[in-house]
Order: C-alpha cells, then structure tokens, then sequence
C-alpha cells in the first residue's frame, strides 16, 4: 500500500509541494482519476500553518496535507454508486463522471481534503499522482520536488522503520490514514530566567515545570 511520510521538523514552508500540485493538475485532464484543478480555490497539496506562542517566543510550523488516502475513507462511506473507489494499491480515487453533485462527500472527510469543483460539478482532491504512478513515476509531483527531503513515498512495509517514530493527523478520527506525520506541532513552554542582582538573565538554566493536576514534570534539557 502506498504512504507518505511528512517530517514537519523538515519543512520549511518553502511551497514547492503545493506549487507542483497546481503544475501538475490546473488546466490538466487525468482521466479516469481526475479533471483539471481549478486555478483558485483548490490546494490539493496544501501547506498549513501552525502558529505557537506570542513575540519573541514565538514558533511556526508548516504541515504539507494531502489527502490522507484512508484505509477505512468517510468520504466512500457518503458517496453513491461506487464514486470513491480504493485501487489496490491503497490510493483513494473520486471517480469524475460517477460524483457529478455529490457535493456531500466535501464535508464527509475530516481532514478538509475534498474540495467542489462548481464549473464541473464535482468534488476533487488528491490522488497521490496516480496518473504518473501508472507511467512508472516512483513518487508524486509534490514529493518529487521538495528539496529538504520533508517529504517521503513509497510502501508501507518499505517505510515500517521510519512510521515507528510517526503519527497519524487527527488520530480520533479513526480513519487509518496512509499519510504520517514526524514532529506535529505540540504545546511547549518559553520564558526566560532573570538574575535581579546582576541585571541580567541567566543562562543555561535548567528549568522544571510540574502539573498540577497529573503531577507530571518536565524539564528543559
């Protein structure tokens, strides 16, 4: 089964994934897995962005989301007469003739992959480049193109070692997601530690927080 592993530490909210998406479908026809992407509106590959934190302790993420290909997909569950279809290998595909205005499946997928097309009456996403997969494409236009290796295709039992350290997007939404992520954003605690009598702030502090409510402790490294 096919899979991508993100490894958010990694991007650097450069784009080229998602300007490689546009490349790759805007004013192209892959049928029978997609019609063209429109020119506005659509981000089949989009990066998000995660802001932590307030000036000058202040952190940015970016969290490349494709669609999620889903082992168990909601947006089949909602479609009619065999819209979304799995391929064998894994890859979710929205067929463009059958979901003519089943607008219902955009809202069926938890992670806001699916996105209507309104001149073609269709709902649209990702399909992991399966066009150039069938050509013999090792990877999809977004991987192909990220040049910090934030990006990884391949099988899933091929890449077992590396999703030992991953996780999924939105785990509660029991999807089973082919899409994993390294290092999802998380709470974190800045400040700084300051000498009164010197004037001055201290470095290299080691700094331990407890919770009082679990009594966990955590300390700065």
């Amino acid at each position: 089964m096919k899979a991508i592993l993100i490894d958010i530490t990694k991007c650097t909210g450069c784009y080229n994934c998602q300007i490689a998406c546009k490349d790759e479908h805007v004013d192209n026809d892959w049928l029978p897995y997609a019609r063209p992407q429109p020119d506005l509106g659509h981000f089949w590959m989009h990066v998000a962005e995660r802001e932590r934190g307030e000036v000058p302790k202040f952190k940015i993420a970016y969290i490349p989301k494709p669609c999620m290909q889903c082992e168990d997909p909601p947006c089949a569950k909602a479609a009619r007469g065999g819209a979304i279809y799995k391929r064998k290998d894994g890859i979710v595909i929205i067929d463009p003739e059958k979901s003519k205005g089943q607008k219902k499946v955009v809202k069926a997928c938890p992670y806001g992959c699916i996105y209507w097309n309104k001149e073609l009456n269709i709902p649209q996403k990702c399909t992991f480049c399966a066009h150039l997969l069938d050509k013999g494409w090792k990877e999809p236009r977004c991987v192909d193109v990220c040049p910090t290796g934030a990006l990884t295709f391949g099988e899933e039992d091929d890449l077992s070692d590396l999703l030992k350290k991953a996780e999924p997007l939105l785990p509660e939404s029991s999807t089973k997601p082919r899409v994993y992520y390294i290092g999802l954003p998380k709470r974190f605690i800045a400040g700084a530690v300051f000498n009164p009598e010197k004037d001055e702030c201290i470095e290299g502090a080691k700094i331990t927080i407890t919770d009082d409510q679990t009594g966990e402790t955590r300390s700065t490294l």
